[in-house]
């Protein structure tokens, strides 16, 4: 039976986001252990850093679990994700490891340090949303080692793939968390931004960008209105980025802040890091 690890890098879940998982997990075959730190309460955070840290590596380095899922994002990842990588142990190794949004930090941080399998996908408090029990069952069923849920651009992809919110991306570029991409096509969704502040992103995204095989983009959702037209859609933006970069802009992909997430394992299609 699949093991899972549950633990919250960011921001709190409640009982109810748990019990929803624990309920439909055995579906699959997979046993979830959810870690008390999930309903811990720090200010904005599900306890202090240090709590937040302590848990992560309970369920990273416990040889006794197959995965780590990421509760919810939110913020928060970031502030210990470089302490993090360096306290794992060679059981972190073998572990999958699935979130979005904040979690990025971490995701790209275990990409860098070649830990794991990384993997851009829905997480616990996804149940919330309308539809959100086929998020989790999308998850489940990978962790059981299914391959519907995953993103339909990877099948017969040569390339190593990554994914990220754009917002995340721009904020690990230039840090010492920050995987190199050359060579990787790298899918970016964003939510709740203006297309201004997308645009803005970009310019710095694409300046970091350098020798990548191409950009999707996923869903940008949840566009604020500003008091004036910004001329352009996040597509036309994305693609006039690139070209300015030399990138290939390759077009959607199915990746969003919405139930309709679907799972983009880093790295290579069989699951290894590229050498």
């Amino acid at each position: 039976m699949t093991r899972i690890a549950i633990c919250a890098p960011a921001c709190p879940i409640t009982p109810e986001d748990a019990a929803l998982v624990e309920a439909i997990a055995g579906d699959y075959g997979v046993r979830v252990h959810v870690h008390p730190q999930c309903f811990a309460s720090a200010g904005h955070f599900a306890g202090d850093d240090a709590t937040r840290l302590a848990a992560f590596l309970d369920c990273a380095n416990d040889p006794g679990f197959d995965a780590v899922w990421f509760a919810r994002g939110g913020y928060g990842s970031n502030r210990i994700a470089q302490s993090a990588v360096t306290q794992l142990s060679a059981a972190a190794a073998h572990k999958r490891y699935m979130g979005y949004s904040d979690m990025g930090y971490l995701l790209g941080a275990l990409y860098r340090a070649r830990v794991g399998v990384a993997c851009h996908g829905p997480m616990v408090a996804d149940g919330r949303r309308i539809g959100g029990e086929a998020a989790l069952r999308r998850a489940l069923s990978f962790f059981a080692g299914e391959k519907q849920g995953l993103e339909p651009s990877l099948a017969g992809e040569k390339h190593p793939v990554v994914a990220f919110n754009l917002t995340t991306l721009a904020m690990l570029a230039g840090t010492p968390i920050m995987p190199g991409l050359a060579g990787h096509v790298v899918m970016i969704e964003e939510v709740s931004e203006y297309l201004y502040a997308i645009d803005r992103l970009m310019f710095h995204v694409s300046a970091h960008l350098g020798g990548v095989a191409g950009v999707r983009l996923g869903r940008v959702s949840d566009v604020p209105d500003n008091d004036r037209p910004f001329g352009a859609e996040a597509s036309e933006i994305v693609a006039d980025w690139c070209a300015r970069h030399a990138i290939p802009f390759l077009g959607g992909a199915d990746i969003g802040h919405d139930a309709d997430n679907r799972i983009v394992p880093f790295g290579l299609a069989s699951g290894a890091h590229p050498q």
